[in-house]
């Protein structure tokens, strides 16, 4: 799991790609380094209603995967693809709106066993 923080800079359409799937693509501009970033995301099935609630301009978080896969051309080419798949997108401002995809956050914690018996080194 991933997130990334930015304006949000475009905003398209879902797509109807077949029967069974369809689309939609928005861009972010990261500015966190020294040259403005445009990072390409993709919302899928479900998921592209997600970012109907912000508007162009807006700052918004956005959790996301990353996917890979291959593809091999008729001509046998191989080729390789990646995509930022969003699941999650949340305004950063405190009266922004939130998508609500029902999904918990994971939490990550860390848990540090130290024990005062010097004999007994293992932590169980």
């Amino acid at each position: 799991m991933f997130n990334i923080t930015g304006n949000l800079k475009v905003k398209g359409a879902s797509q109807q790609v077949s029967e069974k799937f369809k689309k939609r693509e928005f861009v972010i501009t990261d500015n966190s380094s020294q040259y403005p970033q445009f990072i390409s995301f993709q919302l899928t099935q479900d998921k592209c209603s997600l970012i109907d609630n912000f508007n162009e301009g807006s700052e918004i978080k956005v959790f996301f995967n990353l996917r890979g896969r291959e593809w091999k051309s008729p001509q046998g080419e191989i080729k390789f693809f990646n995509s930022l798949e969003a699941w999650k997108v949340e305004g950063v401002s405190a009266n922004a709106p939130s998508s609500n995809n029902n999904s918990p956050e994971p939490e990550i914690t860390e848990t540090f066993i130290s024990s005062s018996n010097s004999e007994d080194d293992l932590p169980f």
